[in-house]
């Protein structure tokens, strides 16, 4: 793992920045398309932070486990979880996404997040494993990752030239809060999971026009339309394919 934490304070200085809303509010609608109110689901959440996806899960009445190995970023959680306690059993662990195994028991969760991790491990296939193994019979995984496929976008759109020629050819870069990340291209990653047992079911862009927004811009005040307009093309070819990020939901195959 390449270390999230060093860059942990900026992320946090960040969540109300309008690139931090689009991002949990598009990967929000898109999971709801997939994931039912009813009935309950065993849900975990790998890399939680301060728990936005969690947090919404849990008030729609599901049963979810969060893991993180950030102190601050888990009390964060805590003091949401006192402000305003969700319906759905929320139980919290501090712990590395790299020991899954024991923590939790083969096919014990019937969707399981991993959003925003993927992108800090050199070598993503033995995180690949661990959640795979923990998605039961018939469930779903969701993934957030840096979309290896339009990596030279960002710089390209900043007129830095150099660095979008590099792109073209790579997978590593510098990402906004100052950590050496690496991006995933959305053939290989599908790859992958089909050799775990896991079938693609949906994969959308997420932030296709607001990505290169100032780190500290703040939601405008058409905000809804911003959304709507951020739904409609990470769902739709060709926008999603130069989207910052890319969301897969695979199911897993059934015996």
């Amino acid at each position: 793992m390449t270390g999230f934490a060093a860059g942990e304070r900026r992320w946090r200085d960040g969540l109300g920045s309008v690139r931090q809303v689009v991002r949990q509010e598009l990967v929000a609608r898109q999971l709801a398309a997939h994931v039912p109110d009813s009935p309950p689901l065993r849900v975990l959440d790998v890399g939680c932070g301060q728990g936005t996806q969690l947090l919404r899960l849990a008030r729609r009445g599901h049963h979810v486990t969060g893991l993180d190995t950030s102190t601050a970023l888990l009390g964060d959680l805590a003091d949401a979880l006192a402000a305003d306690p969700p319906r759905g059993r929320v139980r919290v662990v501090e712990g590395d996404a790299r020991h899954l195994d024991p923590l939790f028991p083969a096919g014990s969760f019937d969707l399981v997040l991993c959003h925003g991790v993927l992108m800090y491990f050199a070598d993503p296939e033995p995180l690949l494993a661990g959640l795979a193994r923990v998605v039961g019979d018939g469930g779903v995984l969701s993934l957030l990752v840096r979309n290896g496929d339009a990596l030279a976008m960002r710089p390209g759109l900043l007129g830095d030239w150099a660095t979008a020629l590099r792109a073209f050819d790579e997978t590593t870069y510098d990402n906004r809060i100052g950590v050496p990340a690496r991006a995933d291209r959305f053939d290989a990653l599908a790859a992958s999971l089909d050799r775990l047992g896991l079938a693609v079911r949906a994969w959308y862009g997420v932030r296709v026009f607001t990505d290169n927004a100032p780190t500290d811009a703040e939601p405008p005040g058409d905000l809804a339309a911003l959304l709507d307009c951020e739904e409609r093309a990470g769902a739709t070819d060709p926008y999603r394919r130069v989207a910052a990020l890319t969301h897969v939901i695979a199911d897993r195959k059934r015996l």
